[in-house]
């Protein structure tokens, strides 16, 4: 049989190829490969989808945190409240502005920052809350909001996973992942649900004041050639990945349904084989206020390691995200963490495992991931 992939990019491109090699062409005969028109365009297009006044490209997701961090004047000294269930730039943002990352634990049913949590860490040199939407579903961000207003403290979002996401406020309001707080950063590395050819970020903000600096930071500083008002990064969106994302951007939603779709697929099937029930599998839970885009489908499982020597053996494609939370990561040992400082993150670093969700997956594929799993627990 053939092995299902946890990411099939080749089907996706063959479905596009008639209209991206020609954007690519465009741009080759131009000769005008950084920032530029069409770079704008796709900054327009996004701010428009997400319902933000501006949109700021630049060469990756992490550079976007980086430079969000660096317009709010977050520097030595200053502690970023975040969760050490995400990804390492999540961390790794605060420490290339010369502050330091301080650690809440997660809610153990969604993966996302835990608000009672956030609340007992707070402190005198806190100056940023940056939750992260993880899987693409975004975290709790009405109590999020409300600790940050008590506080005066700006949010910036670390929406790498979620862009599409959206949430429902107390008040009725829906938001897109990243519109919520004073700045959300996105990723556009080509394993996200909208992916370029390589490494692409952005920022969004209707703070047109942050806006203006984010577009000098991102140019080392300065606004027009050789005149400098800050010492900022080199970090510009090439204008080869906006012209693939600008061909992709239009099919968002609907490949975010079919995720949708076939992370409801997997609820029932992997509930009929018993293997709920028992115990022994859990779903990933929907948090009523957000929408849920899977950028990951991932479980809880028994004996997660196990499981996966048996996937790998059937060829079925899987990962875990994230194997070692942040705070126990050996770069960040100065911050006195130790094992049994955040449990939850801890327990899910053990029993998570991610099956493929990519919006090309065929029922047929799936069935074999959903048996390949019962096979193991029978």
């Amino acid at each position: 049989m053939e092995p299902v992939p946890l990411l099939d990019l080749k089907t996706q491109y063959a479905a596009l190829r008639e209209e991206i090699e020609p954007a690519i062409a465009e741009v080759v005969e131009t000769q005008s490969f950084v920032l530029g028109p069409r770079v704008e365009r796709l900054e327009r297009a996004v701010a428009d989808y997400v319902g933000s006044t501006s949109a700021i490209g630049c060469a990756s997701g992490t550079d976007a945190l980086i430079l969000a961090l660096a317009a709010l004047d977050v520097g030595p000294g200053d502690e970023v409240v975040t969760t050490p269930f995400s990804f390492f730039s999540t961390a790794s943002c605060a420490y290339k502005v010369g502050a330091r990352p301080r650690f809440a634990d997660i809610d153990p049913e969604t993966f996302n920052l835990d608000p009672a949590s956030v609340e007992g860490v707070l402190g005198p040199r806190t100056r940023v809350l940056l939750p992260v939407h993880l899987f693409g579903q975004c975290a709790p961000m009405d109590a999020v909001m409300q600790i940050a207003d008590e506080r005066g403290l700006p949010v910036v979002e670390d929406a790498a996973q979620a862009l599409g996401a959206s949430y429902r406020s107390a008040d009725g309001t829906t938001r897109h992942a990243g519109a919520i707080g004073r700045l959300g950063c996105y990723s556009f590395f080509p394993t996200k649900n909208l992916g370029g050819f390589g490494d692409g970020g952005m920022i969004v903000t209707s703070d047109a004041d942050l806006a203006e600096r984010l577009r000098r930071l991102r140019v080392h500083g300065g606004r027009q050639m050789y005149e400098h008002q800050d010492v900022g990064w080199n970090s510009r969106l090439d204008a080869l990945q906006a012209a693939v994302l600008a061909v992709k951007l239009p099919r968002l939603d609907g490949w975010s349904a079919a995720r949708a779709a076939n992370a409801e697929r997997y609820d029932l099937w992997l509930d009929e084989c018993g293997l709920v029930a028992a115990g022994q599998v859990r779903l990933p839970r929907r948090h009523e206020a957000s929408t849920h885009i899977f950028n990951q489908y991932t479980l809880r499982v028994e004996r997660r390691d196990a499981l996966r020597e048996h996937l790998d053996r059937c060829g079925i494609g899987h990962s875990v995200y994230y194997p070692v939370p942040l705070h126990l990561q050996e770069c960040f040992r100065e911050l006195g963490y130790r094992e049994g400082s955040l449990p939850r993150a801890e327990r899910a670093s053990r029993e998570v495992v991610s099956l493929p969700i990519f919006p090309e997956l065929s029922e047929a594929q799936q069935r074999r991931v959903v048996d390949a799993i019962s096979d193991f627990y029978r």
